[in-house]
């Protein structure tokens, strides 16, 4: 009779918060897809004038080295950026000067025609990033056709993965722009852009800072804000791996904190998407194993917002086979090669672009566009429910740190009696009764395993996701991920049955002390501090234990309920 109520109080409170911190979130419509006009995806211009449009291997390639400080504005810091030029040796006649394959690198072997292009490469998501380890191979390949290439440091300062300051990144990029056309050998109007994930926001605000850019190459575009490029990308990689779709209710919440309330603004960037972005020229390059970008939102956008800029140059390619950063198989393994064509439709496209040819090959060619939901529009900052949840992350965890350091006084204290053979004549150090050590011990094991259960899973979805990301295919049989999240469920409904019959207990030891009557029994309180007749236990040591571990574990069941495992 008390033991129900207790119970139906108790799951009620969890189902109620799992239901109030649920987020609305669509992914309507599913299955989208927008169709190839050619299977070919080689770029074609008509060339009445018969422009030499060079190809890879037509000069080789000499490297030289430059220096420039760029700096961050909001804080003041400089990084000193390295940028490495790799050019074509072309005599002043436009020959090539067959001696420079020995080239040191220095400046006085390098090109001195003066009308090259030129192309400016902006790095995608991690945090380093170096002219040794980036885009060695298109870098030098697009050299080799004629084009003057550069590769810097990432500019990042002392930022990380996610404060990154992207009108800051921007304004250095477009010092090595500038550098670029103050080159002898550079035409300074034809100086464009290859831009790659998350370097295309970068770039939406480039081109806001910089309105003289002649072309971009835009590799997987996120076009998007991080919000709802990241939040799509959870959501489909999610339910790709084969997690459980429970699981989903961690990404719709996680999409949904206000990060601006500890510090973090990169979330929901301003301007993002603009028409400005894609006001000049475009190439933008997706590969059809892309897991991480919406390529049919994201392609309808970017055409959309170059119509409402007067752009009607854009040129789409889907590559088969191919992954997030156009290579086949997986970025885990070194040397990866770009899909077949892609590297020579890119160099065909900007070559005929900065020739102001009429383009005559299709527009949208290669594989057909597919994108398995839509880009939600749901996630928005939601300070409330990231109030609660820093405010319950923070307790649980002040709560099992004192859970832990009581039983570690009581382990310790003990252990010190077991050696000594005695205390006071007492067996039980922490003087538990009725059974309530026992309960708690296995309330305790049960409640903790089934937290690591749950980050077990949540960790198999993760490492599933990134596996994913770098280009390998999800696993025959998801594991853990698939049964772990029903199974949470069940578990925590019966440790609340099981938790509910504790309390039920202690109110009826309480009642049959007489404390609970009004006013209490004359010395019942009395008798239930000292341990004469205890409720708890004997000890204080014991009550202490007692409460600030059933705190913690409350604590526990109120997280997983803040993560939507009390949603039926």
């Amino acid at each position: 009779m008390l033991r129900l109520p207790i119970f139906i109080m108790l799951i009620g409170i969890l189902v109620y918060v799992s239901n109030a911190t649920t987020v609305p979130w669509s992914n309507e419509p599913t299955g989208r897809t927008i169709a190839s006009l050619d299977a070919d995806t080689a770029v074609t211009f008509d060339n009445p004038r018969h422009v030499a449009l060079h190809q890879i291997g037509d000069y080789d390639v000499v490297e030289r080295t430059v220096y420039f400080d760029a700096k961050q504005p909001s804080t003041g810091e400089t990084q000193h950026i390295r940028m490495l030029i790799r050019e074509p040796n072309v005599a002043d006649d436009g020959s090539v000067d067959g001696s420079a394959g020995d080239a040191t690198g220095s400046a006085g072997t390098a090109a001195t025609k003066d009308n090259l292009p030129a192309v400016v490469f902006m790095h995608g998501a991690g945090h380093g990033g170096t002219p040794d380890d980036s885009f060695g191979d298109i870098a030098t390949d697009m050299a080799s056709a004629g084009f003057v290439t550069a590769v810097i440091d990432k500019p990042i300062w002392s930022t990380n993965d996610v404060t990154r300051d992207y009108p800051a990144s921007a304004a250095a990029y477009d010092q090595a722009i500038e550098t670029l056309r103050d080159l002898p050998n550079v035409d300074s109007a034809n100086v464009g852009i290859y831009a790659t994930s998350e370097s295309t926001w970068i770039s939406s605000y480039l081109l806001q800072q910089d309105h003289d850019i002649a072309f971009q190459i835009l590799l997987s575009p996120m076009v998007f804000t991080p919000r709802q490029s990241l939040g799509f990308l959870a959501a489909q990689d999610f339910t790709l791996v084969g997690a459980n779709g429970g699981y989903q209710s961690i990404v719709h919440r996680v999409f949904s904190f206000d990060t601006a309330l500890i510090g973090l603004t990169n979330f929901d960037l301003a301007d993002i998407p603009n028409a400005t972005a894609y006001s000049i020229p475009t190439f933008i390059a997706y590969g059809s194993k892309d897991v991480m970008t919406a390529q049919v939102d994201g392609t309808e956008t970017i055409l959309d917002l170059a119509r409402a800029a007067g752009n009607t140059d854009v040129t789409v390619r889907t590559y088969p086979i191919a992954n997030h950063v156009m290579r086949l198989g997986s970025d885990e393994e070194a040397g990866t090669p770009f899909a077949d064509a892609y590297t020579r439709d890119v160099i065909d496209w900007a070559a005929g672009t900065v020739a102001g040819l009429t383009q005559t090959s299709e527009r949208v060619a290669g594989d057909s566009l597919y994108q398995s939901i839509a880009v939600p529009d749901d996630p928005v900052a939601r300070r409330g429910l990231t109030v609660y949840g820093l405010l319950l992350h923070a307790s649980m965890a002040v709560t099992l740190l004192v859970a832990l350091v009581v039983a570690v006084i009581a382990a310790v204290i003990a252990a010190g009696c077991s050696l000594r053979g005695r205390l006071r004549g007492r067996r039980n150090v922490l003087g538990f009764a009725h059974g309530f050590g026992h309960a708690l011990l296995t309330l305790t094991l049960t409640t903790v395993a089934t937290l690591l259960l749950f980050a077990a899973g949540l960790g198999q979805v993760i490492m599933g996701v990134v596996r994913l990301a770098w280009g390998s295919a999800p696993g025959d049989d998801p594991g853990i991920m698939r049964w772990s999240w029903p199974v949470i469920q069940i578990v925590c409904t019966l440790v609340v049955w099981a938790w509910s019959g504790v309390f039920a207990r202690l109110i009826e030891v309480a009642a049959s002390r007489g404390i609970l009557q009004w006013p209490p029994r004359a010395g019942s309180i009395r008798a239930v501090v000292t341990g004469r007749e205890p409720v708890l236990a004997s000890t204080r040591l014991g009550r202490v234990l007692f409460w600030s571990v059933v705190s913690a574990m409350l604590h526990i069941l109120l997280f997983f309920a803040f993560w939507g495992l009390f949603v039926y």
